[in-house]
């Protein structure tokens, strides 16, 4: 008998090499157990290693994607990534809430690229504060949490933004102690260690851990597991190869 795989919808930006945004997202959801669908905020001319350029799509396009899914799907979980700027995603966290009020949402704040492409130069407190009051979860790395919060201490910066919402804070930039993340869950915080630590860099690690931890808990598993079976997805992933480039194992 075939098992009906949950729905978990991406909203993010096309990367053509396959490594990070929409196409890292699908591939994370379909070795994990669930199906993907998604919606494209932005194509981007890239391959692995290097980004030519962006092109932004509008948020008038970006719902207009998302009417036709949300109207044929029952979506009870999204993965966010690449959006223009916290205006148009608080719109589309709005527009998914009023579809369904109790949609979980897991929002990965890209800020930059690893190619160095800065994507919100500016962030208004007023838009962030709403956005995290609104979904589930955000999963900055170490750089990214200081930059929302304005902290330098990164732990003090995820321990603000759990005031809002449910942080995992990746440990991948983290130089004393590489690899070791964060996770506050209702304010209460424990640390994920490594099995292992690898010396290997991946494109688009980060949406594969924040698609991974939808795509857990999007089959029903519990907060500290589903942070847990995303961590070890991610480890797998990275050391998978020695290229830019990871693979997805099967699980």
């Amino acid at each position: 008998m075939i098992k009906h795989r949950p729905y978990l919808l991406s909203i993010a930006g096309f990367d053509p090499s396959g490594g990070a945004g929409i196409l890292a997202d699908i591939k994370t959801f379909e070795q994990t157990g669930t199906y993907g669908i998604a919606a494209t905020t932005c194509i981007s001319y890239q391959n692995d290693h290097n980004i030519a350029g962006l092109h932004w799509i509008s948020k008038e396009k970006i719902l207009q994607q998302l009417n036709p899914l949300l109207s044929a799907y029952k979506i009870e979980y999204v993965k966010i990534g690449w959006i223009q700027n916290l205006k148009i995603l608080n719109e589309i966290v709005d527009f998914l809430l009023a579809y369904n009020k109790d949609i979980c949402i897991v929002w990965d704040p890209i800020l930059e690229t690893n190619e160095g492409v800065v994507l919100h130069k500016k962030i208004n407190k007023k838009y962030l504060q709403n956005i995290l009051t609104s979904i589930h979860w955000v999963t900055p790395n170490w750089e990214e949490v200081t930059q929302l919060t304005g902290e330098k201490d990164a732990i003090k910066g995820a321990e603000i933004l759990s005031k809002y919402c449910n942080v995992y804070l990746k440990g991948g930039h983290h130089i004393e102690v590489p690899a070791t993340d964060i996770i506050l869950i209702n304010k209460k915080m424990d640390i994920l260690h490594p099995t292992e630590i690898s010396e290997l860099e991946k494109h688009g690690a980060g949406c594969v851990l924040s698609a991974a931890l939808a795509s857990y808990l999007a089959l029903g598993m519990a907060q500290y597991k589903a942070c847990n079976m995303a961590k070890e997805y991610t480890y797998r992933f990275i050391t998978s190869n020695n290229s830019n480039i990871g693979y997805h194992a099967i699980v």
